[in-house]
């Protein structure tokens, strides 16, 4: 994660799988996205100029300056971006078969890792991936990525400034609704713009690598990676860490994270998902954090499958463009759901569910095998019909669908 370019018409933070069982491709697959996202970082230095103090003046006045903002910045050279930026924002994330925790074919660049001989020897490239839309405006849509093919794991920077440039030529920069990437692949078509990506490379995509992508869950509890440190992968409903009579989740993490500290030990993991894994900790610190993570009820994993597998944008009260609840409301309505599916004896049958309030696409509903998209204040478009690991857009089964 990085604080430069974390918003705007600029490459975001690049995300990878959290996958834990392998610390060896795991570390592969950061570097991957350190490179990628360092790589694609504007050269700016407005960022430095608005929210950094001159640290020499500091030393030499004894005490920090006023904050400048603005004024007297110089124009920047920007060798990638150019005066205008991108189009549009710009989305890469890494996934390691047989897990697509990341949703890989959701956004502008997806890159499936190639493993041979526990090594990450390349790349399967999927490009224009996108999620958001709006209601009524049938040019807008969803999309899933295209597969160009397959590319060295020391090339993949290159790849990914390519395709970035091609979008900033030819992107539509007048009709913000029609910028994504995945309009504009469309519009030129999978093979111009993957020619005029190979163009700038000045060499080919090989034929994608084979490949097995099994679900985009996560998996929760306990793992032993090869180096024998333990990860923990803790059920957080929708991402929301809170502190409430049932779930002192907030601050169970606080008392983890100051041991961690304290011990110089471990690490935290974002999912993809919205989860947390508490990773990288030594048998001797074991018991402790198992201790903690009961105390604290971060180890509860009692839930129905369509509980785990669920998730949702945070929708009403924080998001100024919400049109429905989301976050609020998933977890009652799941509570429903498991009523009929303990009937059915379907409780342990994972299903991919999702939830948002607009139709903006942050909880990647279109994707999910069920999704419940807000229309207006208790009113949702249900969506049948996407693929288990993520690879295929879902369809309008009803519109307006109320609570």
């Amino acid at each position: 994660m990085d604080t430069v370019a974390a918003c705007g018409d600029v490459c975001r933070n690049v995300m990878c799988s959290a996958i834990p069982q392998n610390q060896h491709l795991h570390d592969q697959l950061i570097h991957s996205s350190k490179v990628i996202s360092e790589h694609l970082l504007p050269s700016t230095t407005a960022y430095h100029e608005i929210w950094l103090n001159d640290l020499e003046e500091v030393k030499r006045e004894g005490g920090p300056k006023k904050i400048k903002i603005g004024g007297d910045a110089l124009v920047d050279a920007e060798p990638l971006y150019g005066p205008a930026y991108l189009p549009r924002k710009y989305k890469v994330v890494i996934a390691l078969p047989p897990y697509n925790d990341v949703d890989v074919w959701a956004h502008d660049v997806g890159l499936i890792a190639i493993v041979e001989n526990n090594e990450i020897v390349g790349y399967n490239v999927l490009v224009g991936g996108g999620m958001g839309t709006t209601h009524n405006n049938t040019k807008t849509y969803p999309r899933t990525g295209s597969m160009f093919g397959y590319v060295a794991y020391d090339k993949v920077h290159l790849v990914c400034e390519k395709i970035m440039l091609v979008q900033r030529d030819f992107g539509d920069r007048k009709n913000r609704k029609h910028a994504r990437l995945k309009y504009t692949i469309d519009d030129m078509g999978v093979d111009v713009y993957k020619g005029k990506v190979e163009d700038l490379l000045g060499w080919k995509f090989e034929e994608p690598r084979p490949f097995r992508i099994d679900s985009n869950i996560d998996y929760f509890g306990w793992t032993k990676d090869e180096n024998g440190n333990n990860h923990y992968t803790c059920f957080i409903e929708n991402g929301r860490i809170e502190d409430t009579q049932e779930k002192p989740h907030k601050l169970g993490l606080k008392k983890i994270a100051q041991y961690m500290v304290k011990e110089n030990v471990g690490e935290f993991r974002l999912t993809g998902n919205q989860h947390i894994l508490i990773s990288r900790i030594p048998d001797e610190h074991l018991s402790t954090i198992k201790s903690m993570l009961a105390e604290y009820k971060l180890d509860n994993l009692n839930y129905s499958q369509l509980r785990l597998s669920s998730s949702s944008c945070v929708a009403f009260p924080t998001c100024g463009l919400a049109m429905a609840e989301a976050e609020r409301y998933l977890p009652v309505l799941v509570s429903k759901l498991e009523e009929e599916l303990e009937k059915l004896g379907l409780r342990n049958d994972s299903v991919v569910m999702r939830m948002t309030g607009c139709p903006n696409g942050c909880a990647r509903p279109w994707l999910a095998e069920v999704a419940l998209v807000g229309k207006s204040y208790g009113f949702y478009n249900l969506m049948l019909g996407g693929s288990y690991i993520g690879d295929r857009v879902n369809k309008c089964f009803k519109t307006n669908i109320g609570w």
